[in-house]
């Protein structure tokens, strides 16, 4: 099967995000665990990734759990240094695509104001042919009709679209409406999919 565009998946497949390493190293794993045990910060993040504005989102959260605000802010304003370290195989992947003209997507749950701010930092999130970013399309991975509109968007056939998500429940939705799809674990299984379905003549890695 022809694959007509390659799609990204953000968190976890291009940046680490993993929150809690960022504050087991800013307050220590004890704290941390405390501090997230009382307040859902997955939760504030999931609205930041419907929509909600970025900032406000974040100091709201803060000005409700006081005990912790100084900390919960960090979401906001250090959030480039939370989702970090860029996952260095997996842009000389995305690169090697583009430089072979194939079309590279992002379909990724983040807010607009966090991608803002990773472009400045990661000048990668700029290397993209269509990016669809959740934030921006008040839908959500792993609903269905995030994926709908990338189709409509994209107008490219269900079939031609392989997609890499760190998540099994982001993939299975894919899978679903005909997505060629790839649990990304690491670069180098990545690699593997895209040489397998002819995607990538050979290493780039």
């Amino acid at each position: 099967m022809t694959i007509d565009a390659v799609i990204f998946d953000i968190g976890n497949v291009l940046i680490r995000w993993q929150p809690e390493l960022y504050f087991d190293a800013l307050i220590g794993p004890d704290r941390r665990r405390e501090m997230f045990a009382s307040v859902d910060l997955h939760a504030m993040n999931e609205g930041i990734d419907a929509g909600e504005p970025f900032r406000k989102q974040v100091y709201d959260c803060a000005d409700a759990n006081p005990a912790y605000a100084e900390h919960i802010r960090h979401w906001h304003d250090n959030w480039v240094k939370l989702a970090s370290p860029a996952i260095d195989g997996s842009v000389t992947i995305l690169r090697a695509l583009r430089a072979q003209g194939t079309p590279v997507f992002f379909l990724s749950n983040i807010g607009l104001g966090p991608f803002e701010q990773g472009q400045e930092v990661y000048p990668f999130l700029r290397e993209y042919d269509r990016a669809y970013i959740s934030g921006e399309m008040r839908a959500t991975k792993p609903h269905a009709p995030i994926y709908e509109m990338v189709e409509s968007d994209c107008g490219l056939a269900p079939e031609t679209l392989l997609f890499a998500d760190d998540r099994t429940d982001n993939i299975a939705t894919a899978a679903a409406r005909g997505w060629q799809t790839h649990l990304f674990t690491d670069p180098e299984g990545w690699q593997d999919c895209l040489i397998s379905r002819k995607v990538l003549p050979g290493p780039v890695l």
